[in-house]
């Protein structure tokens, strides 16, 4: 089941709502100063790259989709034959 752009979208709010939360947790108990995370993407970038990460994730999905939706037609007629030639009662 391939994700729509509703869960990519959940995913995405869920994300920057717990970075959010953990990154200000860190600054009021001084865990972490502004020069600790300095190092640290802006949200910009952040989004950014995951905006482009989940794009290739959900072209990976409808490309598996595809594959598997020709390998069944590959398949299918073939599989039908031998249970034919060794009477064997398909499953399906």
């Amino acid at each position: 089941m391939a994700l729509t752009n509703k869960d990519l979208m959940a995913i995405k709010d869920l994300m920057e709502v717990t970075f959010d939360e953990r990154l200000d947790d860190a600054i009021e108990n001084r865990i972490a100063t502004k020069d600790d995370i300095s190092h640290l993407p802006t949200k910009d970038e952040f989004y950014g790259k995951m905006d482009e990460v989940m794009g290739e994730l959900k072209v990976i999905r409808e490309g598996q989709e595809i594959l598997t939706h020709k390998v069944y037609e590959d398949h299918e007629p073939r599989i039908s034959k031998v249970e034919k030639k060794l009477q064997i009662q398909s499953s399906a």
